[in-house]
């Protein structure tokens, strides 16, 4: 809810400011149709701005990369346009996604999925992932919206155990898959440190930072500081999780633009993938990546719960 409102007041008051502009130019005799043209690029700019600046930092702070993985500018161009629409249609999944996400009708199922969301996010920004989802028969899919958004990462973990106590009551299910996005990752390992592994068949974390990114020094809150690197609370995270409570998988790219290092989601423990030539959020739109958390999904449904 919190994200949703916060977004909300920055797009009207963002547009409110553009007609206010608008409506005063016109009055000295600018001419309307350059503004009703320019009304989306306006709106454009920003999320280009962003996607800019998460750019140059993940550039700035990369880790080394094997000659391999290096990409031609092609490919940077191309991996900037698909973070850019990423980052572009977020907002309006997040303002509407009571709308867009909302959870299954009860039903008996055998393996529900949890989604989790990154810092400053919420359900909606897995809307695209989820009606793929749907489309390939996986599910039932619920997505969990924590917040407030900049509290601590262990608050988030205590609303992710209601969600799967609520789940088990509406569909009979005695294990949940979890994938995490970003700091979703972290709030599934949270919850499994203190709650234990007994309702969780495996764990897919999406670019998540299991050592931290420095570019949680840009941003505060304690949800923030929890994901620098070398902070305490992620110190005792890591070193209860050898070996892994669940199945793991850590999918990652060597091109993550807001996880720095980029090596940061590699663990020991886990099953580790990476991949090459996608930026931050534009992973969950990523084929590859939705190729390879299906994969998991049907591994899950047949293999033995680890419990």
């Amino acid at each position: 809810m919190w994200t949703a409102l916060v977004l909300a007041a920055l797009v009207a008051a963002g547009c409110a400011a553009y007609v206010a502009w608008a409506l005063h130019s016109v009055a000295l005799g600018a001419p309307v149709w350059p503004f009703i043209v320019g009304f989306p690029f306006a709106y454009l700019a920003f999320p280009l701005l962003f996607t800019a600046f998460w750019f140059v930092l993940g550039w700035r702070f990369r880790a080394e990369r094997p000659e391999d993985v290096r990409l031609r500018w092609t490919a940077w161009c191309a991996m900037f346009w698909r973070e850019f629409v990423s980052i572009a249609r977020s907002p309006l999944r997040m303002i509407l996604y009571r709308w867009l996400m909302p959870d299954p009708a009860p039903s008996p199922a055998a393996m529900p999925i949890v989604l989790l969301h990154g810092v400053g996010c919420n359900a909606g920004f897995w809307s695209g992932f989820r009606r793929d989802f749907e489309r390939r028969g996986l599910g039932p899919l619920y997505a969990l919206s924590y917040g407030p958004p900049l509290h601590s990462i262990e608050e988030f973990a205590d609303q992710l155990a209601l969600m799967i106590a609520n789940i088990e009551a509406a569909t009979g299910a005695q294990q949940v898959v979890l994938i995490g996005h970003s700091m979703g990752g972290l709030v599934a390992r949270a919850y499994l440190r203190r709650y234990g592994a007994a309702k969780v068949r495996r764990l897919v974390t999406i670019g998540t930072p299991h050592h931290g990114s420095l570019h949680a020094w840009c941003m505060f809150g304690q949800s923030l500081a929890q994901m620098r690197p070398g902070n305490t609370w992620l110190g005792e995270l890591n070193r209860d999780a050898n070996p892994a409570p669940v199945p793991t998988v850590s999918i990652w790219s060597w091109h993550d633009t807001m996880v720095t290092p980029q090596t940061s989601p590699r663990i020991d423990w886990a099953e580790n993938v990476a991949l090459t030539g996608i930026a931050h959020n534009a992973l969950l739109d990523d084929g590859r990546v939705r190729d390879r958390v299906a994969a998991e999904i049907a591994r899950a449904a047949t293999s033995e719960s680890p419990a």
